[in-house]
Order: structure tokens, then C-alpha cells, then sequence
């Protein structure tokens, strides 16, 4: 018998199940794909407390996020850095002084303290602004921090199986009897049909939650998701710098422009599209890649083109339909909901924001403080995640001393992998002494021991788990390549990774 079954292996379900597993409960967690396979691995890679948000006086949320902002930080400074976004001053939409009030608040709403304060950027004293319009002479600096999402994902997942989860990818739930202490779930996975056991049902299937409250609850109707997708373009380098882009669209909308993969390519996004189609297979619309490119357009000197786009990614957010007229306003807050009525509690998690998932956890874990008298208390707020317990949260610091052990490899494969791996980059690389150690090259520096490591430890199946969530690979090799690492896959990891680690 478990204490909880989680289902939904997105980031909101792996942090219940870490945190869970931390507290000393036994944990199932089931997800019909890969981890992070939708929407959480479909975002703007930010943590942040969403400047927009002030505008819809969603304060609350703003300073939950900024908060947890820091928090993660300092738990994950390998896959979590800080990032500067620059914010045009545009004088036909808001005013100077709104804008700088609301940065004013932004950096003081969640007790800054490890990222930098607003600044104010004026042309011909900095070079921030050459790459924009020369209508753009003032701008505003500030603060929030880059994530690579679908690992933060991965890492809550590998930490929970470490304190004793059991986590099962491509496994579906696809039956649940309630009883007056338990549920009895059907899950269906590689190796067929198992039931189990649980006290209690964490519903964290995203997109998915009222199909499986569907489920829970048999000839039940109501519904309160409500879908927008966001798109994503990637186009090679349009500006120099580390630094990110915050454009105001003539529409009320804002985008991101940020530097991706190493600043070989320019992220551009996002959209709010209304969504009533398969969720298995979400893509980007022409009208959004052309509304993207001319919201960027707006602001950069050079002009982008849909010909410019070299790759395109959608997700989609199962917000809680809270009634707003408009995509881009319904709230990005989360709501919880715990059923008991008829027996075993079912907790049910509608929307949420990446940033806030360590806190959807604990809050989803006192929502059934009741169910699990003899759980441990909270504990995750001032933990690591997997690699990322790194002195000072010093990630510079921590790679010049990788530098130091392996002078043996390339400088720019060495910072990939510390940023992927952080302090978990000598069980990568094994006893490598050199770059024949390393095994197969699959093509810009992606050898056979870190595949075998993903496949191993992180729950990789499919060369998509590698080149996509596990990594961004599947940007710099050629199809040829990528071909080659899913036949090594399939003839090398067929018996490992499926659900879990060996």
C-alpha cells in the first residue's frame, strides 16, 4: 500500500512527489509520456515573478514568485542563473513613470537579495539599445533568472526517486476505484497492466486533470481548465550580449527575446492562443509565427522573417478558468482542490507557474496533513536539487575548479555539461581521463557516456528525451546524427530507463 499516488509528471507533480518522498511518505508517481514531455518543457525558461502581472494587480502571485525566485537560485545554481532584461521605453504605450514604479515594486515585493536592482539605460551610454530602433532612446534594466526547465523537472524527479519514490515514465493511469481509505488504481505502462494501492491521489496531469477526475469520479462533466497555448520560435543570434529582451506589443501582450543555447540562437515568445484541440499534439500556428516576428520586428533594427525561424516549440497551459475574457489574463496562479467526498481524499492541481511549484508543493502536502498524521514537516525550501548543492551558489567559482580537475577537456564542453550536471559531472564522465574516455561522439561533443548517464540516472528512453528535455542537442546536430543516437538508443538502453533508474 502507498501513501500517495501522483499522477502527472510534469513539474507540479514531480515537486509533490519529492517533497512527499522527503517527508517520509511512500510515493507512486505515474506519467503516460516522458517527464516534462508538455507544458513543462514548452515555457519561457524563466524564473520570475511576472512584471505583467502588477498590471492585473495580481500582487499576491508576484511576491510568492519573487520569493521563490531566490529560493530556487540557491538550490539549483547550475540549471538557474540570473539573467538582465532590457524593457524599451515605448512613449505610445505606458508611461515612463508607470514603468519605472512597477520595477520599483518588483524589486522590493519579494525581499531581493542576490540579483541586482533596475537600472535606468539611455542611448549613446550604453550599448543595449544599438541592436533597437533609433526611436528607442530610454530603456529599463532589471532582474529575474533563466531555468532550463525540462531539467528542473528531471532533477525533482531523480531527488524523489533518491528518497525512495517510485517513478514510473510512460505509464498511464487508466482506471481509479475509490474506497472508504484508498484508491485502487490501474496503470499501464511497458510492461502492461499493475494495480496499486494509494491513500491518496495527487491529480497532477496538466492538461489532462479533468479527464482523470473523469476517472476519480465517473460520469462527472464539470470541467475548470481552461487551455491557451504559447509558441515558441528560435532564430539564429539577433543581438550580442548575455542579456534578455522585454517587448511591449501594441496589443497590451508582452514577449521575451533571450539568448538560447550558449547564444548561438535568439528565443522569441510567447503567444496566448484559446486551445480546444489535441493535446498530443500541439504546434505552432503560421498566424503566431507571423505575430512573433513582427512583434520583434516592432522593436529590432533588423527585421525578422518567418524564413529566419530555425525551430518552433508549443505548449500548452491548463489554467484555472477563472472566467477572464481574455487568454493573456486568465489568472497564473494555481488552485487546489481536495475531494473526499465518498472516501480516499483526491487532490486535484489547476494551473500554476513554474517559479511556484516548490511552494504548490508544500501547500499541496498541508492540504493532507490530516490524511498522513506521522508526516515529516516541510523541508524542501532550503534544499538542494540534484548537482546543484554548489558553495555560495558560486557556479563560475565551482567551473574554474572543474577547470582545474579535467584541463583535459574543450572549455565550452565543460561549462555544457556543468550547467546540465552541476556538481554531478564526475558521474558523468566516470574515470575519463581524456576524450576517447567519453565514448561515441554523436556530434558537437554529445558522446556515449553522457547518454548512457541519462539513460542510467535521469530516466531517458528515446533520443527526443535526450536532444530535447535532457538537452537542447537536437539543435546542433544534423538529422544524420540524431539518427545515429536513437539506433545507439535502441540497441543500448532498451532494457534501462523506462521507468526508472538502474
Amino acid at each position: 500500500m502507498h501513501d500517495l499516488l501522483v499522477i502527472g509528471g510534469g513539474i507540479n507533480g514531480v515537486g509533490i512527489a519529492r517533497d512527499a518522498a522527503g517527508r517520509g511518505l511512500k510515493v507512486v508517481l505515474c506519467e503516460k509520456d516522458d517527464l516534462a514531455a508538455h507544458t513543462s518543457s514548452a515555457s519561457t525558461k524563466l524564473i520570475h515573478g511576472g512584471l505583467r502581472y502588477l498590471e492585473q494587480y495580481d500582487f499576491a502571485l508576484v511576491r510568492k514568485a519573487l520569493i521563490e525566485r531566490e529560493i530556487l537560485l540557491r538550490a539549483a545554481p547550475h540549471i538557474i542563473w540570473p539573467m538582465r532584461f532590457v524593457l524599451p521605453y515605448d512613449k505610445d504605450l505606458r508611461p515612463a513613470w508607470l514603468i519605472r514604479l512597477g520595477l520599483f515594486l518588483y524589486d522590493h515585493l519579494g525581499g531581493r537579495k542576490m540579483l541586482p536592482p533596475t537600472k535606468t539605460l539611455r542611448r549613446g551610454k550604453t550599448d543595449r539599445l544599438d541592436p533597437l530602433k533609433a526611436e528607442f532612446r530610454l530603456a529599463f534594466e532589471y532582474s529575474d533568472c533563466w531555468v532550463e526547465d525540462a531539467r528542473l523537472v528531471v532533477l525533482n524527479a531523480v531527488d524523489a526517486q533518491t528518497r525512495g519514490a517510485d517513478i514510473r515514465t510512460r505509464t498511464a493511469c487508466t482506471g481509479l476505484v475509490r474506497h472508504a481509505d484508498h484508491w485502487e488504481a490501474t496503470l499501464k505502462g511497458p510492461d502492461g497492466e499493475r494495480t496499486v494501492m494509494a491513500r491518496a491521489v495527487v491529480n497532477a496531469a496538466g492538461g489532462w486533470v479533468d479527464a482523470v477526475l473523469g476517472l476519480a469520479e465517473p460520469g462527472r462533466t464539470q470541467k475548470h481548465l481552461r487551455l491557451v497555448k504559447g509558441s515558441h520560435i528560435i532564430v539564429p543570434r539577433w543581438h550580442e550580449g548575455d542579456h534578455a529582451y522585454f517587448f511591449q506589443n501594441g496589443d497590451g501582450r508582452i514577449m521575451f527575446a533571450i539568448p538560447y543555447e550558449r547564444g548561438e540562437f535568439t528565443l522569441i515568445g510567447t503567444t496566448d492562443v484559446p486551445f480546444e484541440a489535441d493535446k498530443d499534439n500541439v504546434v505552432i500556428s503560421q498566424d503566431e509565427i507571423d505575430y512573433l516576428c513582427a512583434g520583434a520586428s516592432e522593436y529590432y533594427k533588423r527585421a525578422i522573417t518567418p524564413a529566419d525561424v530555425v525551430a518552433t516549440y508549443s505548449g500548452v497551459r491548463p489554467l484555472y478558468d477563472d472566467r477572464a475574457a481574455n487568454a493573456s489574463k486568465v489568472t497564473r496562479d494555481y488552485v487546489l482542490n481536495c475531494d473526499r467526498t465518498g472516501g480516499a481524499p483526491v487532490l486535484s492541481v489547476f494551473g500554476g507557474k513554474i517559479t511556484t511549484f516548490r511552494e504548490l508543493a508544500e501547500h499541496a502536502l498541508k492540504e493532507l496533513a490530516g490524511d498522513f498524521p506521522g508526516m515529516g514537516p516541510a523541508w524542501t525550501r532550503d534544499a538542494s536539487l540534484p548537482g546543484g548543492d554548489i558553495p555560495r551558489a558560486d557556479f563560475e567559482d565551482f567551473l574554474t575548479g572543474l577547470a582545474q580537475r579535467y584541463d583535459w577537456m574543450a572549455p565550452d564542453l565543460l561549462r555544457r555539461l556543468a550547467r546540465a550536471y552541476g556538481t554531478r559531472v564526475p558521474e558523468v564522465l566516470g574515470d575519463a581521463t581524456d576524450v576517447s574516455g567519453l565514448g561515441h561522439d554523436f556530434g558537437a561533443g554529445l558522446y556515449a557516456a553522457e547518454v548512457a548517464y541519462l539513460i542510467a540516472n535521469e530516466f531517458a528512453v528515446t533520443a527526443e528525451d535526450v536532444l530535447w528535455r535532457r538537452s537542447k542537442m537536437r539543435l546542433h546536430l544534423t538529422a544524420a546524427q540524431q539518427e545515429a543516437l536513437a539506433a545507439w538508443m535502441e540497441q543500448n538502453g532498451q532494457d534501462r530507463g523506462a521507468t526508472g533508474a538502474t
